[in-house]
């Protein structure tokens, strides 16, 4: 794993052992790719961080700053680690549950990014449909900002209050959703 782009292109990047999906740099590239420029002077909240990949490679193409969020220990620490590795300013790192951490934030982010444990089957929890379905999400999004989730490929779009789902795009077994809150 590396940060493909921007100021701290081409740094490798640890990975938590916990995490068993990381976003590989073929989708990160695709979604940064999507996103353009406008990921410059951006405040960006990265849920279900993970490694923190996503919000590593929002800092160095030219993010003001980016709170990643994560439950598990090892997790933050890693992030942290790559943090301090990249030479990236204005990362925060939160470990705490995505629905907690949203209920008492007060802040808004120019681009939302989750990356939840994968759906496999009917029956699994669907933690981006619950998450998409919260609430929470719409107050946190600035006007005209996006959010963006990564699925497994085999699941269908969640339905999503307060947003309109205005692109779906598959690269192998995983799906980028991109969402805008509804006016």
């Amino acid at each position: 794993m590396r940060i493909i782009a921007g100021s701290a292109g081409r740094i490798a990047i640890k990975v938590p052992a916990a995490v068993t999906r990381p976003t590989s740099d073929f989708v990160r590239q695709a979604i940064f790719s999507i996103l353009g420029a406008c990921v410059s002077n951006t405040r960006v909240l990265d849920l279900f961080a993970g490694s923190g990949a996503i919000g590593l490679e929002a800092l160095s193409r030219g993010a003001t700053s980016c709170v990643f969020v994560d439950d598990q220990r090892q997790a933050c620490s890693v992030i942290s680690d790559n943090l301090a590795k990249a030479g990236l300013d204005g990362g925060r790192v939160v470990k705490a549950d995505v629905a907690a951490f949203l209920k008492r934030d007060a802040a808004t982010y120019d681009l939302i990014f989750a990356d939840p444990p994968y759906w496999h089957h009917h029956g699994d929890k669907d933690h981006l449909g619950d998450l998409l379905q919260s609430g929470l999400l719409v107050p946190r999004l600035t006007p005209g900002g996006w959010f963006i989730a990564e699925i497994s490929a085999r699941q269908p779009s969640p339905a999503a209050a307060g947003f309109t789902l205005a692109n779906r795009r598959e690269y192998g077994g995983s799906a980028i959703l991109l969402y805008l809150p509804q006016e």
